[in-house]
């Protein structure tokens, strides 16, 4: 059993027999294994026609205004692949009568698979449902590459789709300002814009700082290219592109609004590389995104985005199961190609999860231990409960995204001795040790941060103080805004990621911030009553009282003035109390994924 599940990592060139080949005739009639391969790919077509029929509801979505509807759909298209996984193993089980693995069978069933994806445009995600199915009818011992597709069979490159990925347009032939004009209005919004003069003005303002008249090239290689679909999410839709100017590539981002009173309007352009890849960041929701070739979308964002990866991109744009895909196969190719040992993550050891990384890759790997020690009051049905509800939620730049894997098999000799003697006593439940392997039953896997009050130790005093404590505050109040009440709020349970950015990643007791009970500490006429170890009066499980937040914002010398100052509301039953009404009423506030130093000034109209 070992030796099957290390051929995962050790053996991925694996593939169909020869005799599976030579076996096979295409020609005949349709056979078991055609019908399996048939069935598979029906189950993948039906889940991207159903994917494609939500995601192309977004521009109306926004076109109206409808906010409520944008998130409920975000939500509901969490789901559809796995409730499509299920289905397709339901046929399989009770009309293919699929149990017990045929190996030769499903060698045949892999290579008819690959035969109908040699037309298709979007064949790697039919791998990964592919995947998805056989992983779920069959155990983990037979997870390898003459089964699944542990490593991709088809290209991706230069697949059409019936319109363009991309439109090109040459300023040289209609001028700069008709060209921004012609690109704005080729965008078939069914509103009109506020002020598009304005928003032409203002981008050719801002993109002439970055690309000067005198520095744009005379030759034929000066174009502007914009993706051809927009990208939604929560109130915004987004402009993506690149100007290309000889051997000089700017990207930009370019957000429009809806005024909410039946037009539209530039609200900036994004040109900052750091900006921009906090826009595509793993704390952000995941964009809605027309798209009949995801691999030639992504191939353009890999173009402009260079740090992020097929993994975090794929996730990007909505097809977090295919993001799953490429971080695996990324993963196992690292493991190849290094040599360090897993180590427990750096920080705080932490009541619930045991937190471990591999210094060489830039993520972390969270088990849920076995027990929880006081005060924590938690079951592992809720810990898991608490990370779906992140997945499909806003989470708005500050809640870390994760990947959720079960049967993960992880080589022995690659753990640290410490660190496997603390894995078996305290989530002897999450793992499994056969042989040569570590097999992680139930794991979560997020990118890995610096937790803030490490950084703390090590910033620079005068530069950095304000900086974080801002950043602090305001990771709090962009969640209470999403309707989040992140619950322990200590600053060893924040991280600070590479663009600096403070995002919450803690969510054992993480709930709705609309079900907690906001109450003010009451006034006690017995001076005996304060000095009581436990309080003098009654206390629910959902009552939270601000006033002794102290204990977690106030607690680091050098940010706590600041802190206080910018945000002592934070501490105020009051600040709770307004979020609280506002989520009730309806009202979904704005929270912006750049820098509102970017926002545009918006023209006064006449009324004004």
């Amino acid at each position: 059993m070992a030796k099957s599940a290390k051929t995962i990592y050790f053996d991925q060139a694996t593939t169909p027999s020869k005799k599976a080949w030579k076996g096979t005739n295409f020609r005949s009639k349709p056979r078991r294994a055609d019908k399996i391969a048939r069935t598979i790919l029906d189950g993948f077509e039906k889940h991207f026609t159903l994917y494609q029929e939500i995601t192309s509801g977004a521009q109306e979505r926004f076109e109206q205004a409808n906010w409520h509807e944008v998130r409920e759909a975000a939500r509901q298209r969490i789901h559809f692949y796995d409730k499509r996984i299920e289905e397709t193993v339901e046929i399989l089980r009770t009309k293919l009568h699929i149990s017990e693995l045929d190996k030769t069978l499903w060698e045949e069933v892999k290579i008819h698979f690959i035969r109908l994806l040699l037309e298709h445009r979007q064949p790697e995600l039919a791998e990964s449902f592919y995947n998805s199915v056989f992983c779920k009818l069959f155990h983990r011992r037979y997870f390898k590459n003459s089964h699944i597709f542990v490593r991709s069979s088809v290209s991706t490159e230069f697949i059409q789709a019936d319109r363009p990925v991309y439109r090109s347009y040459y300023p040289a032939s209609r001028g700069f300002k008709n060209t921004i004009f012609d690109i704005l209005s080729d965008l078939n919004f069914r509103l009109e814009y506020e002020n598009l003069s304005h928003d032409v003005r203002q981008i050719l303002k801002h993109l002439g700082r970055v690309l000067p008249r005198d520095k744009r090239s005379e030759s034929l290689n000066f174009q502007i290219d914009v993706l051809s679909s927009l990208f939604f999410r929560n109130k915004a839709a987004y402009l993506i592109g690149r100007v290309i100017n000889d051997y000089q590539v700017t990207p930009f981002i370019v957000p429009i609004l809806n005024n909410e009173k039946g037009s539209l309007y530039v609200d900036a352009l994004i040109l900052n590389p750091s900006d921009l890849d906090a826009i595509f960041g793993f704390s952000r929701a995941y964009f809605m995104v027309k798209t009949q070739v995801p691999s030639a979308t992504v191939d353009f964002l890999m173009g402009i985005l260079p740090g992020k990866s097929k993994a975090d991109l794929y996730s990007a744009i909505g097809f977090h199961k295919q993001g799953k895909t490429e971080f695996y196969r990324d993963f196992l190719h690292h493991l190849s190609h290094s040599t360090d040992s897993f180590i427990e993550a750096p920080g705080t050891r932490g009541m619930v999860m045991m937190v471990f990384t591999l210094p060489s890759y830039q993520y972390v790997f969270k088990l849920i231990k076995d027990s929880f020690e006081p005060p924590k009051k938690l079951s592992r049905s809720t810990v898991i409960e608490k990370y779906h509800l992140v997945k499909q939620h806003d989470r708005v730049g500050r809640l870390a995204d994760t990947l959720e894997y079960s049967e993960v098999a992880l080589p022995l000799d690659r753990f640290e001795s410490e660190l496997l003697d603390n894995l078996q006593k305290t989530c002897s439940h999450s793992i499994i040790i056969e042989d040569d392997v570590v097999v992680l039953k139930h794991v979560y896997i997020e990118h890995r941060m610096i937790p803030l009050n490490l950084y703390l130790q090590n910033f620079d005093e005068e530069k950095d103080t304000l900086y974080f404590a801002r950043g602090y505050g305001d990771a709090i109040k962009e969640m209470a805004a999403a309707n989040i009440f992140p619950g322990d709020m200590l600053l060893k349970n924040f991280g600070v990621t590479r663009n600096r950015r403070v995002v919450f990643y803690d969510y054992d007791e993480i709930r709705y911030l609309d079900e907690c009970k906001i109450r003010k500490f009451p006034q006690s006429s017995n001076p005996f009553d304060d000095m009581a170890t436990e309080p003098w009066f009654s206390v629910g499980e959902d009552d939270v009282f601000p006033e002794e937040f102290e204990k977690y914002f106030l607690v680091h010398p050098l940010i706590k003035n600041h802190f206080a100052e910018i945000h002592g509301d934070l501490m105020t039953a009051e600040f709770w109390r307004n979020k609280q009404e506002l989520i009730r009423a309806g009202i979904l506030e704005d929270v912006y994924p750049y820098d509102k130093a970017n926002r545009f000034p918006r023209p006064q109209t006449k009324a004004e």
